[in-house]
């Protein structure tokens, strides 16, 4: 059965049918907690909990650690980016951890950001060492992936596309919210992780909704590709990718061709016009809402809802 763990500033919980039960623990970070099994064990079964919704939670996934990220790895937003599934490439990125923020914390744009997009994306969080040249089969994912997250990859546009790189663009405080709950897995548990869908809302309209059926890449291949090159430790989290129904999306193949023939200063300038006119770019005042689960209940990450803050 799934354990929901929770974080407060000053405790780690068990949510249960009842409430959220404190861990009896000295763990100050994700690693340090998935370490002291015991203690988890021991609060689910205790009897003292308080309501969940008295809690402030903050983000399960505790910083400095390390966030790696999936791109284009569902096929649906792969055609929506102007690609072909069949022949994308598993391809990763790097990611601040100073960007995790918690599942309720204001995102906060820059002030030199003009165009704030949103990814809903399902977190790996891993339960213990993954060395460089690591085995990983389905018979052992279990092992070194402990639970999962509702991750959102917020991300400047603006920034991203002109640089052709990531990192900048994704790593600005509050531009990773995690939570509400680390929801730990067993072997079994993890088998259902093709029936979870990802749905996400912009003030109460569904922007994207759909499930890993969509996904390229699972995470036996993901980590099998990975640990070839990238050790990852306890407690460090693997964003999965996003499906299609984010604000940015290429543009007709005949305005691609006639871009590709600009001077890039030229072909940018004219880009980010016509993008300043879509209004599915995060706003000042926005409420985004994203959850992960399956369909039947029987897996179910939670809801995070965050609200976008204009830098002053």
């Amino acid at each position: 059965m799934s354990t929901s763990i929770l974080r407060t500033a000053d405790a780690w919980w068990v949510q249960t049918p009842a409430g959220a039960a404190r861990i009896d623990t000295t763990a100050t970070t994700t690693r340090e907690l998935l370490a002291d099994r015991a203690a988890i064990t021991a609060a689910a079964s205790g009897a003292e909990t308080v309501a969940v919704e008295s809690l402030s939670l903050i983000s399960p996934v505790t910083a400095p650690c390390r966030v790696v990220a999936q791109m284009t790895n569902f096929a649906s937003h792969v055609k929506d980016s102007g690609m072909d599934p069949e022949t994308v490439p598993l391809t990763f990125f790097r990611k601040a951890s100073g960007s995790i923020s918690g599942p309720h914390d204001d995102v906060i744009r820059p002030a030199h950001v003009k165009l704030l997009d949103y990814e809903v994306e399902i977190g790996l969080v891993f339960g213990r060492e993954m060395p460089v040249g690591s085995e990983v089969t389905a018979e052992n994912l279990a092992d070194y992936i402990a639970g999962l997250v509702v991750t959102n990859d917020v991300s400047a546009r603006d920034v991203q596309l002109p640089k052709t790189q990531f990192y900048e663009a994704k790593s600005y405080p509050t531009f990773t919210p995690v939570g509400p709950a680390l929801v730990l897995l067993d072997a079994d548990e993890l088998k259902r992780f093709g029936d979870l869908r990802l749905r996400l809302w912009v003030n109460g309209q569904v922007r994207q909704d759909m499930t890993v059926a969509d996904m390229i890449y699972r995470p036996v291949e993901t980590l099998r590709t990975l640990t070839r090159f990238q050790r990852m430790d306890a407690g460090d989290l693997l964003l999965t990718g996003t499906p299609i129904g984010t604000a940015l999306s290429a543009p007709p193949k005949a305005v691609a061709l006639l871009g590709s023939l600009l001077p890039p200063k030229v072909k940018w300038k004219l880009f980010f016009q016509g993008q300043a006119k879509n209004p599915k770019y995060l706003q000042d005042g926005d409420v985004v809402e994203a959850a992960i689960g399956t369909d039947d209940g029987a897996l179910d990450l939670g809801r995070q809802r965050t609200v976008v803050r204009y830098a002053r």
